[in-house]
């Protein structure tokens, strides 16, 4: 297994490569994590209609746009990822929701 360096050790591209593999690697089971939250944001809502929530959307992706020039990434980017990331989540979240078993 080859030692994953931080960006400003690498030397060659196979460093690097292997650097954004593990972070890839480390992106997925955070959002696995996040979509589990959707899990439970489809069993707790009282109604379908609550899925879709206008301004909490807004809210996070105003919040990841924050954080990411806080950290000095491109926050417009990271702010067209969360869009998607959001959609994602709430297509997902309706399946879920659509799932659950009829409730008296």
């Amino acid at each position: 297994m080859q030692e994953i360096l931080d960006p400003e050790a690498c030397t060659t591209m196979r460093e690097v490569r292997a650097g954004v593999d593990a972070v890839d690697t480390e992106l997925v089971q955070l959002l696995k994590r996040r979509f589990g939250y959707m899990d439970a944001a489809a069993r707790i809502k009282p109604e379908r209609g609550h899925v879709r929530d206008e301004a909490r959307k807004a809210q996070v992706i105003a919040n990841a746009r924050a954080h990411a020039r806080a950290a000095g990434i491109p926050d417009e980017a990271i702010g067209d990822l969360w869009e998607l990331l959001v959609e994602a989540s709430i297509a997902y979240e309706l399946v879920k929701f659509d799932a659950r078993p009829a409730r008296d």
